[in-house]
């Protein structure tokens, strides 16, 4: 008779692999802290510094900063490895952090933010292709969902414990409290980084060009975002021109069929974009529905989207556990399947105002679609991606990102304006009407992926 030995199961806490998944966990989740605790202590920093008409200039040098630190790490990752790349993106992020923490006016401030974006961007993009060099693809579904978490426990935390830094010392702890935890996390990777192989490839050739074409994304990216501050037939005007602007330069950094949902790669690419578009420009309206349509207080309306996290989050580890048991594209069509009947059934309650908990049901629903999907999203980027054009592909995903959110979010805004002078109902219809269709829409590009 003869014996076959069983492999053990592989995890991500393996000796093998604990100073990975504990560095590059904690650069992701103090990434994601400081990116959502910054919006808690706002009012506090631009009140101190005079900066009030900055407001928005603060997130928007962020946003348009991420995108071209995408780019960049991702063309120096795959030309030179991750090493170099991860290591000047958290020395960005952190020069970013240490500016903005030791401010004394506004526009120093929003520079400090700025490197923060730019850090942030190529933290992200350079991690993905560390992990495509150190784990094994039966592990990277794992990896991914453990990630997710990583992002959503600070949305439920990290607005809380920032409130607390400011109250309790003053708001520049909350930036310089994060510089010194990324500091720790940098030195329990930085064992990782000298262990791993640099590729010998000279892709990233046009890397420059990209570079500008992300500048050109980015800028079009948040002017599409702040147009519905603007007038009606202005900001649509706004909106018709950032999009042009991004149909003409982003090609040049997707993949080849993106715009066409073409399967596989491009698809999932593609499929990113949709899912956040659904999910951002539906959530930011559902406290708001809560609030006039059923007059719930604040803390109420904004547990609904505490919910919505805790199931992004479960439905992460949900997809890690069920690993290679169902295909990336199962998992993908379920995801997107339950976010589009969550939209849908936030449409329902602003249609027919049924009970205000069937509001927390959907959202449960679309933040489990959300958890199911984005780690799978991020494992078939990197299982269709060759060496040498991880990074670009990583970049895309991130791109592809911010801007389906951000022509979402611009959209909606624009059309609950517009339809403002009808009435509130009207104004709820039309805003997650558009949510229902874009969510439709990711079930559709989810099928060819």
């Amino acid at each position: 008779m003869t014996v076959t030995a069983i492999e053990p199961e592989t995890r991500l806490f393996d000796r093998r692999y604990a100073l990975a998944t504990a560095g590059s966990t904690s650069l992701v989740f103090l990434a994601a802290f400081e990116a959502l605790a910054v919006t808690t202590v706002m009012p506090t920093i631009t009140a101190e510094l005079d900066g009030r008409s900055l407001y928005s200039v603060a997130f928007v040098a962020t946003t348009a900063a991420n995108v071209v630190g995408s780019v960049a790490a991702g063309a120096w990752a795959d030309r030179r490895g991750p090493r170099r790349a991860l290591l000047v993106a958290i020395v960005v992020f952190a020069a970013g952090l240490a500016v903005a923490g030791t401010a004394g006016t506004m526009g120093v401030f929003v520079a400090g933010r700025f490197l923060q974006g730019l850090g942030a961007g190529g933290i992200t993009v350079a991690l993905y292709v560390l992990i495509a060099a150190v784990y094994p693809a039966v592990l990277h579904p794992r990896i991914f969902g453990l990630f997710a978490a990583a992002w959503v426990v600070p949305s439920m935390v990290g607005p809380f414990v920032a409130g607390l830094v400011a109250d309790a010392w003053s708001w520049h702890w909350v930036f310089l409290g994060v510089l010194v935890l990324v500091a720790a996390a940098t030195l329990v990777i930085v064992p990782v980084l000298r262990s791993t192989v640099v590729p010998s490839g000279t892709v990233s050739a046009g890397a420059g060009k990209r570079i500008a074409a992300a500048a050109v994304v980015a800028v079009a990216a948040v002017t599409a975002g702040l147009s519905s501050e603007l007038p009606d037939a202005r900001g649509w005007l706004v909106v018709a021109v950032a999009v042009a602007l991004l149909l003409a330069s982003v090609r040049t950094l997707l993949p080849p069929g993106t715009l066409r949902a073409r399967p596989g790669l491009p698809g999932a690419v593609l499929l990113s974009a949709a899912a956040g578009g659904t999910f951002f420009s539906t959530e930011v309206y559902l406290p708001l529905l809560l609030h006039d349509r059923y007059g719930l207080p604040g803390w109420l309306s904004g547990f609904t989207l505490t919910v919505g996290a805790i199931a992004w989050a479960a439905g992460s580890h949900v997809q890690g556990r069920i690993g290679d048991r169902w295909t990336d594209s199962a998992v993908l069509r379920l995801g997107a399947l339950f976010l589009a009947t969550g939209a849908a059934a936030e449409l329902v309650t602003a249609l027919v105002s049924p009970h205000w908990l069937f509001v927390g049901l959907g959202w449960l629903l679309a933040g489990s679609g959300m958890g199911l999907m984005y780690p799978r999203v991020s494992t078939l980027v990197l299982a269709a991606s060759e060496p040498g054009t991880q990074g670009f592909n990583t970049a895309a995903k991130s791109i592809a990102d911010v801007v389906g959110g951000s022509l979402a979010l611009a959209l909606a805004g624009l059309l609950f304006q517009s339809l403002a002078g009808l009435g509130a109902w009207w104004s709820f219809a039309g805003t997650l009407t558009l949510s229902t269709l874009l969510g439709a829409a990711a079930v559709l590009v989810a099928r060819r992926v």
